[in-house]
């Protein structure tokens, strides 16, 4: 008991007054000890508030450092993929300079080889061949060779010492076949060929029918088309059907102008022919497109040149490598001329020629799609009349309207014009139409074909 209790404690009279004071004394010292308990229960409140704050900094700042250690990881693998792809690359390239180097040395320190033909096969071990140089011997060949490809014809190398055959070469091509391969023929579809779509059907029936699907001519029991004969005017879409078909034919395509065949040389252009439908056997399924067809397959006479002599050569090896002994197989001709009426019958005789297409002058609403389609790709202004165009180029073929196209622009660009309006449409067909009278009158027979 403190002094202060004891002072109030002595004051009091009777029992009464001394158990008061002691009552109100203990409930003050309860009431003292219970606010202290309260405000230590609210500081601990307080503490593990901060603490679970802290703890939760803490967890956020440990999620935060496995991220970062995740992507320094990353990045560190990946710097490890970048450099190991780049020493891959500089392995690459340093075998090539290897390889290279290596082919380099072989080819100072080896000896040349002479190129041959095989004559016949002797038997499993030997063969006749006949060197470039015209002397034939007797020789063996290398185990590694396969003995089957070694038939007459073929050509083989020969060592240099004991002619032994080293290995079978392809067919000798000329270059110039190499040159008609190289012809792109461009991304032309059908859609781009106005006012011809019944010639379409029918080139694409004769020709690619037989490529895509051959089992339809043996389920029915007919021979496809060997060769189709376009033939028009000039300037009607020949040329331009045989390009939208190797186009849309996933085959070689062979583009021969035949008057590059001819050859001053006796028996060269003959070659040429026979080079180039022995590379088209070769490289199946393949299309020759003959264009002037003209230049070769004239008309025979028993008079002429040398010249003229040694174009009849041409032809009779043409007619013999479409209708010979050697199937083509997957190899369709397409010939176009714009003179049908001057060509040789043996070639215009089914199973060489078996179709022959009339490419004619387009009508009215022919000309009316050509036009559009050459007008597709330019800017235009206002509205554009094509049946008053169309109906000033009567006699049109389809380059005469994409000439209008070409004139109607270059009358915009006169006068600084950045588009095309209906009348420069109109100046360019009264223009084409003085034109049209200058040019000479065609050769072309409008009755051939037709009985």
């Amino acid at each position: 008991m403190n002094e202060s209790l004891l002072t109030r404690m002595v004051g009091c009279n009777t029992a009464c007054q001394i158990w008061s004071t002691l009552k109100k004394h203990f409930i003050f010292q309860v009431s003292t000890k219970i606010l202290e308990f309260r405000t230590k229960l609210q500081n601990l409140r307080k503490g593990s508030m901060a603490l679970n704050e802290y703890l939760l900094k803490v967890k956020q700042h440990v999620v935060l450092l496995a991220s970062a250690s995740e992507m320094l990881i990353a990045r560190y693998d990946i710097a490890a993929i970048f450099k190991g792809l780049s020493m891959r690359d500089s392995l690459r390239s340093s075998k090539k300079e290897f390889n290279k180097t290596e082919d380099d040395l072989k080819s100072l320190q080896s000896v040349g080889q002479i190129i041959g033909e095989v004559l016949r096969p002797l038997n499993n071990e030997r063969l006749i061949v006949k060197a470039s140089s015209g002397p034939r011997y007797v020789v063996g060949c290398r185990t590694k060779v396969d003995k089957e490809k070694l038939t007459s014809g073929t050509r083989v190398v020969l060592d240099m010492t004991t002619l032994t055959i080293m290995r079978a070469l392809p067919r000798e091509v000329d270059p110039v076949v190499y040159n008609m391969l190289h012809e792109d023929p461009g991304n032309v579809s059908y859609s781009a060929v106005g006012g011809l779509s019944d010639q379409i059907r029918e080139l694409r029936e004769s020709i690619e029918l037989p490529l895509m699907n051959p089992e339809l001519f043996l389920r029915v029991g007919i021979k496809p088309p060997k060769g189709v004969l376009l033939y028009g005017p000039p300037g009607t879409g020949k040329t331009l059907l045989a390009r939208a078909i190797a186009s849309n034919i996933d085959a070689n395509f062979l583009k021969v102008v035949s008057s590059a065949i001819i050859d001053k040389y006796i028996g060269e252009s003959a070659r040429l022919i026979r080079e180039m439908f022995g590379y088209a056997r070769d490289h199946q399924p393949c299309i020759i497109f003959m264009d002037e067809i003209d230049a070769i397959g004239g008309r025979r006479f028993s008079e002429g040149t040398s010249a003229d002599r040694e174009i009849q050569r041409t032809l009779m090896e043409l007619l013999n490598q479409l209708d010979g002994f050697d199937q083509l197989g997957k190899v369709k001709i397409i010939m176009a001329t714009n003179r049908p009426d001057v060509l040789d019958p043996a070639l215009l005789r089914p199973g060489r020629l078996d179709r022959k297409i009339e490419i004619p002058l387009p009508n009215e609403q022919s000309r009316m799609e050509i036009l559009k389609i050459h007008a597709a790709g330019i800017a235009k202004h206002g509205e554009i009349d094509y049946e008053a165009v169309v109906k000033l180029a009567e006699g049109f073929n389809g380059a005469d309207l994409r000439n209008i196209c070409t004139e109607a622009g270059m009358s915009a660009i006169r006068v600084e014009r950045d588009y095309v309006i209906h009348e420069d449409f109109m100046k360019a067909v009264r223009k084409l139409n003085e034109a049209k009278k200058l040019e000479s009158s065609s050769h072309y027979n409008a009755d051939f074909g037709k009985e």
